[in-house]
Parts: C-alpha cells; sequence; structure tokens
C-alpha cells in the first residue's frame, strides 16, 4: 500500500537525498548528462538545500510502500498567486516501483493538498526531452501551458515545459 510520510526529521532529509542520488542518476544522466545531474543534485537536493526548502514553505513527503521509502513528492503552496496554485516542485519514484501506480497516487495525493489548502491549479515543471513524462503527465489531466527556460549557475540551464492542471473540489 502507498503512503504518504512528511518529512521532518534530519533522517528523513538524509532519506529523500539518498533517493534523489539514486534516482536523478538511473534517469537524468542520458537526459541532461553527468556534469549537470552532479550539480543539480548539490544545488536542489542535498540534505543542506531539502533542508533550506523547507524551512522556506516547501512540503516535502517519503512515498512509502510499506515500511520501504520509494520516492519522494515535495510541494509548495502558491496563494498569492491568482489564481491560487501549488507547484509540485519534485515528484520521483525509483525504477523499480515505476508503472505500479506510485505516480499517480502522488498526483491524487497532490490534488488533496491542493483541494484543502483552496489551491485552484496545480503545475509543475518538466524537461523538454523527457517524452514518456511528459505524456504521462499528459494522461493525468495537465496540459502545456508553455517552454521556460532557466539558468541555474555553472553555465548549465533548465529547458523545460510548464504543465497545469486545475483542480476543482469535489462536491460531496
Amino acid at each position: 500500500m502507498i503512503g504518504f510520510h512528511p518529512v521532518q526529521t534530519d533522517k528523513d532529509i538524509a532519506m529523500v537525498a539518498k533517493l534523489a542520488r539514486e534516482i536523478w542518476r538511473k534517469h537524468y544522466n542520458s537526459i541532461i548528462g553527468d556534469k549537470q545531474v552532479e550539480y543539480m543534485l548539490e544545488k536542489f537536493q542535498s540534505e543542506a538545500a531539502i533542508s533550506d526548502q523547507i524551512a522556506n514553505g516547501y512540503q516535502y513527503y517519503l512515498i512509502r510502500n510499506g515500511d520501504s521509502s520509494i520516492g519522494y513528492l515535495a510541494v509548495i503552496l502558491q496563494m498569492q498567486e491568482s489564481p491560487q496554485r501549488m507547484m509540485v516542485s519534485k515528484i520521483y519514484v525509483v525504477q523499480n516501483y515505476r508503472g505500479i501506480g506510485c505516480g499517480k497516487a502522488a498526483i491524487r495525493f497532490a490534488e488533496k493538498l491542493c483541494v484543502q489548502s483552496g489551491a485552484k491549479m496545480l503545475w509543475l515543471t518538466v524537461n523538454k526531452y523527457n517524452s514518456n513524462t511528459i505524456n504521462w503527465y499528459e494522461h493525468m489531466g495537465f496540459v502545456n501551458a508553455r517552454s521556460v527556460v532557466q539558468n541555474i549557475g555553472a553555465g548549465f540551464i533548465m529547458d523545460d515545459y510548464v504543465m497545469e492542471k486545475v483542480i476543482v473540489a469535489d462536491k460531496e
């Protein structure tokens, strides 16, 4: 059974950083290259970076299958935006658990967080050359809203699509 554990302790943060290293090196080296992967892991997914993000409003969750951590999710609420939005900053699952509903469960969990917070839109960025993931997000109801290129330092850029999904609260 897939569950979501809030990342709150140093041990949790260390687990997220460990999962990031495993997942990113296997998945992204062929898309953006080893050097950019290592730079981004240090800049965005190190224990220090994750701690800083949590201190600045990001909500991290370990994706769990029983007692095993198999991925992670990070969201940040942007209530100052119009419409009010929630960004899915990170959603990653280890390779052995892809294709069995973990990512879908994570998106559904993020949608519930959106509804609970009053946000009206869920959004994320995805690398333009990550075609299988783009197709999966479209299958999950996201639409490609625009392209964005961001300079992330050290001569590297992120060349992404912004994908959005309008969230409608269930009327029960």
